[in-house]
């Protein structure tokens, strides 16, 4: 057995006699009796203190201790004492991600973790205190979409915390710590007309926004970060290369989301707005940070820029150019009707023409097909006409041989 058993109310001593006796220590009959002591992989002394009648308790604990190290498990005792606040402050300065989404990460943590379980140790944390914790998040009013997400974080933060062996086990995998369910959402596109009427109701200088978003499937920060050199009106084609972001509400350039630059097929109808829009207001060079608000500097030669000649913010275009265009053109505001709504428009109509989901989810920039079948599936075309007009052909064609499926039958 790894360490020994100390037991404080006796010790050994040797008589006159020569013979060794037990005697009573100065503690005798108080406090802890036996103290389970070990040597921790770092060389340092450990222990655990028993009460009195529980010495068989202290070796199976230190058995543990040395079949853990055995196997290569063990997890220092005091590691755990670490609370949540500290835990959390050294796991984001090692985080290694966009910083846009650092920030965002860093502020759920900040704002809903940390003021409900930031002062409990890590190796108190049960899967009650996450279900406790969850409710509080209801409760408050967080919806279940924002719930997930901030408990992916506090997942993540406590996965690391079994990686780097402060606790055993991850309470929020637990079967009883489970994340709100989404209710599930289908997605309704917007009719043509309704995407005209938003066109002709935002201010002019904006309204290639909405023929870019709608006709190339584009999101609002990569529009916001075309550039007229990745327009390719001869090839017909658009390269989405960067996008403008808000990282504590200052503007930076960036790659698309998830790093994934792309080539979407450029329309004649958009390309014919663009080409409008650009001699109407020629694009004029504009500095960003790269990625980063003390990244460095970047400059490209936007489509879309404010009336002062900057690059548009969008929370600032949502507010006074988007909303009032959709008030304007009797759509109500609210969940389903931002700017993303055309990209949803892209898709209705790609899938409709009989696009391949490989193709859309490339032009869309999602990371998977997978994921796009599993947005869009609703909006695919019904195979059922198809189904009966590809079997009449061919019972049809079939009748007209001596092998075709009449034959077949009589066989």
């Amino acid at each position: 057995m790894a360490g020994h058993i100390q037991d404080r109310w006796y010790k050994t001593e040797t008589d006159t006699d020569g013979k060794t006796v037990r005697v009573k220590t100065d503690r005798h009959g108080t406090g802890m009796r036996y103290r389970a002591r070990y040597i921790g992989p770092d060389g340092t002394e450990k222990s655990k203190s028993f009460p009195d009648g529980q010495k068989r308790l202290a070796e199976k604990w230190l058995s543990g201790i040395e079949a853990d190290m055995t196997r290569g498990q063990y997890i220092d005792p005091r590691a755990g004492r670490l609370t949540v606040r500290q835990h959390a402050e050294r796991w984001l300065a090692s985080l290694s991600m966009d910083p846009g989404t650092f920030v965002s990460t860093e502020q759920r943590i900040r704002l809903h973790v940390l003021p409900h379980l930031g002062s409990r140790s890590l190796d108190s944390l049960r899967p009650i205190h996450i279900r406790e914790w969850l409710r509080k998040l209801e409760d408050g009013g967080v919806a279940a979409a924002y719930q997930r997400v901030i408990f992916a974080n506090l997942n993540a933060l406590l996965a690391a915390a079994v990686d780097d062996r402060l606790i055993p086990h991850n309470p929020c995998r637990s079967s009883s710590a489970r994340a709100p369910k989404l209710e599930p959402r289908r997605i309704v596109p917007w009719r043509p007309e309704r995407v005209l009427a938003v066109r002709a109701a935002v201010p002019e200088r904006y309204r290639a926004m909405v023929d870019l978003a709608g006709g190339c499937g584009m999101r609002q920060g990569e529009v916001l970060g075309l550039a007229v050199d990745d327009v390719d009106f001869v090839g017909g084609v658009v390269h989405i290369v960067r996008q403008v972001k808000l990282i504590a509400g200052k503007q930076v350039f960036a790659l698309p989301k998830g790093g994934k630059t792309r080539t979407v097929p450029l329309p004649e109808s958009v390309a014919r707005a663009l080409e409008t829009h650009i001699a109407q207001y020629p694009p004029t060079a504009v500095t960003l940070p790269w990625r980063s608000v003390d990244g460095s500097p970047v400059t490209a030669s936007v489509l879309f820029r404010n009336a002062e000649g900057r690059a548009v913010n969008r929370v600032v275009f949502n507010e006074r150019a988007w909303r009032p265009a959709l008030d304007r053109a009797g759509i109500p505001r609210g969940r389903g009707n931002g700017m993303h709504a055309l990209r949803h428009f892209y898709a209705s109509v790609l899938l409709d023409a009989g696009e391949n989901i490989k193709a859309l989810s490339e032009y869309l920039g999602h990371h998977d097909p997978g994921f796009t079948l599993r947005t869009y599936t609703h909006l695919m075309p019904g195979s059922e006409k198809r189904t009966r007009e590809a079997v009449n052909r061919a019972f049809e064609e079939g009748s007209k041989t001596d092998d075709g499926p009449t034959t077949a039958q009589g066989a």
